[in-house]
């Protein structure tokens, strides 16, 4: 019996392709981290409705983006000197210096940026850990710029205490959703707010205003749009790199859980 004949040059040129295929399908696990995701965008779709529920959250994402105003006027040699978290849901950043064509877009793509960070270490127990440490830390950073705000301490506070209770327990399973849940938050409520403050209606005092007066050219409409393509590009690549990335399954991120930071199993 002849056995059957095959073209090795043909073989090796499909197999970067197979291999790139391989890489982008969702295993099982990464199926169910997916349709997760999709259901937490459909829960802030719906908002107005979740409202009561999801305020702690929207709080946060409200706080990442002051934060990331922050972060940015820090990096181009300005003086932050008061962030602000109203309880009705806004946020101010104070600052004094900075370069504005920096400063005043990063709390739009920063907070997305962010989100997207979160929604890739979602599809991995330990990267979650990894991302709520990094959490902490900016944590931290918002106490002492917005020390004076009693909303900021009690937000914080509660998802201090969410984090820690999904750390605990199941082998920090829930942990993975929590992060997963802030970053598709994060993500998606940057680009609401980008629709709802420069496209479905203008507001004069937006970020988007803002910067057309300091850029002085295209609007605040353009610019809003702008955004939102990369807000939107920051998400696309979230999930992107959580499927190439984290691909073991259920038991083997159990397992990786109970020994992080040299745990015993």
């Amino acid at each position: 019996m002849s056995p059957v004949p095959y073209n090795l040059d043909q073989d090796l040129r499909y197999l970067p392709r197979r291999a790139a295929a391989e890489v982008l399908t969702p295993n099982d696990t990464q199926k169910v981290t997916l349709i997760v995701a999709g259901c937490y965008v459909v829960a802030i779709a719906i908002f107005p409705y979740l409202e009561q529920l999801l305020y702690p959250f929207k709080l946060l994402t409200v706080g990442m983006h002051e934060m990331s105003h922050a972060v940015a006027g820090v990096l181009t040699c300005g003086t932050v000197e008061k962030i602000t978290l109203d309880p009705r849901e806004g946020g101010s950043t104070r600052m004094r210096g900075g370069i504005p064509v920096i400063t005043l877009p990063a709390g739009y793509l920063g907070s997305s940026f962010f989100g997207a960070c979160f929604v890739a270490c979602g599809f991995d127990t330990d990267a979650s850990k990894v991302a709520c440490l990094v959490l902490a830390f900016f944590f931290l950073l918002t106490l002492w710029w917005a020390r004076s705000s009693w909303t900021a301490w009690a937000t914080i506070a509660l998802m201090v205490a969410l984090i820690i209770i999904c750390w605990l327990v199941a082998h920090s399973v829930a942990l993975r959703f929590l992060v997963l849940f802030i970053g598709v938050m994060s993500c998606f409520y940057a680009i609401w707010d980008i629709i709802d403050d420069t496209l479905a209606r203008k507001v004069n005092s937006s970020d988007a205003s803002e910067y057309a007066n300091v850029v002085g050219c295209c609007g605040s409409r353009f610019w809003g749009a702008f955004w939102l393509i990369q807000a939107c590009c920051f998400f696309a690549a979230g999930i992107l790199v959580g499927i190439v990335a984290f691909k073991d399954d259920w038991h083997t991120q159990a397992q990786h859980a109970d020994t992080f930071l040299g745990g015993t199993p």
